[in-house]
């Protein structure tokens, strides 16, 4: 099959930026992100421009550190051998541990460093062998929807197997699912960005050309792909389930809900838990679909379990439309500084996906 690299290092950036985004929210109150999210307002960029200080860098976290690996052995294989994903998660905790793995994680990961065909006992084991129904399978997935998309079919079989390597129970699987195939149909309305990104990665300035800027997307052509019709031909690849009746319920919340109260509806992921999760990322993100900016201060101001939200939003927003499309949402933001704030991703992603 012909892999639509661009997109692929569309939705990775685009995944990195929403989890390094989220993440900023974590460790303040309620009150507080609330006010900030409200205003626009980032907490860590200083002055009424809001720049980035010197030296300040916003890090990712297992969100994107498991997307690579899923991404590494794509690159490697052209599909997911689970033993060979297996390692590779493995060997990305053990290089860095401290990047917000959950408890699950800590667990598994280290025995399949030892072990990785052990996946197939490891992984059911957990949680008293029911196996994890997290939100760890969704969190990292985006990209393989935009490798595999427009095959859904392809898209749903890879995001299944990529899955049970750590999520064995349906609703992990289910939230892995429903998140590729939401990336997949996205990449069907992908624009080539081909030029922006080569302004980007050669480091010209930070807006792009007028001439290499991503067309604007109209209403009509954001509304072919997202909204209720992009959720439900969600669903209806989606494994029957909790996972699945949220994004249903997803579908049938209108646009202007407000980001809150959504949350409250769908659950923002307080839980860890796929179910939780995924509905009201996806919601975010098919309500979203021509600003990942929008999509992510939406996602933000769900709170809960912000970085996987906001990571799910970015993945499956910028595989349509790239990381160059963001817009600006407010005089007082600057969305061009985002992309220099993100912890750098290695060399290796520019280098393959270009």
């Amino acid at each position: 099959m012909i892999v639509n690299r661009r997109a692929v290092l569309d939705s990775v950036m685009g995944l990195s930026l929403g989890d390094a985004f989220g993440q900023r929210w974590f460790f303040r109150s309620g009150a507080e992100a609330r006010r900030e999210i409200t205003a626009r307002r980032l907490p860590d960029l200083r002055g009424p421009d809001q720049r980035l200080g010197p030296g300040q860098v916003w890090h990712w976290t297992d969100d994107t550190a498991m997307a690579l690996s899923v991404v590494r052995v794509l690159l490697r294989d052209g599909e997911i051998v689970e033993e060979r994903l297996a390692r590779a998660f493995a060997d990305t905790y053990a290089a860095d541990s401290g990047r917000g793995y959950g408890a699950g994680m800590h667990e598994l990961l280290p025995v399949l460093g030892a072990e990785p065909s052990a996946w197939r006992t490891a992984a059911r084991a957990l949680f008293d062998g029911q196996g994890s129904l997290g939100n760890g399978a969704a969190m990292r997935v985006a990209p393989l929807g935009a490798w595999f998309g427009p095959d859904i079919e392809a898209t749903v079989e890879q995001a299944t197997r990529s899955a049970h390597v750590t999520h064995a129970h349906p609703e992990g699987i289910a939230g892995a699912v429903a998140v590729a195939v939401a990336a997949a149909l996205a990449v069907a309305g992908w624009t080539d960005h081909e030029a922006w990104w080569r302004q980007n990665i050669l480091g010209a300035p930070l807006e792009a050309p007028a001439e290499a800027a991503p067309p604007e997307t109209s209403a009509e052509d954001t509304r072919v792909l997202g909204e209720a019709d992009l959720l439900r031909e969600v669903a209806a690849y989606t494994p029957a389930g909790s996972t699945r009746d949220g994004v249903l319920r997803a579908a049938d919340l209108p646009g202007h809900t407000p980001a809150w109260k959504a949350a409250d509806i769908l659950g923002n992921g307080r839980r860890i838990r796929a179910d939780d999760t995924v509905p009201f990322a996806l919601w975010c993100a098919a309500h979203h679909l021509g600003s990942l900016t929008d999509a992510l201060w939406t996602a933000a101001e769900g709170l809960g379990d912000v970085d996987t939200t906001c990571a799910i939003t970015g993945g499956v927003v910028a595989a349509r439309n790239g990381r160059g499309a963001m817009g600006r949402v407010g005089p007082e933001v600057a969305p061009g500084e985002w992309i220099y704030a993100v912890e750098i991703l290695p060399d290796w992603v520019h280098r393959e996906l270009r």
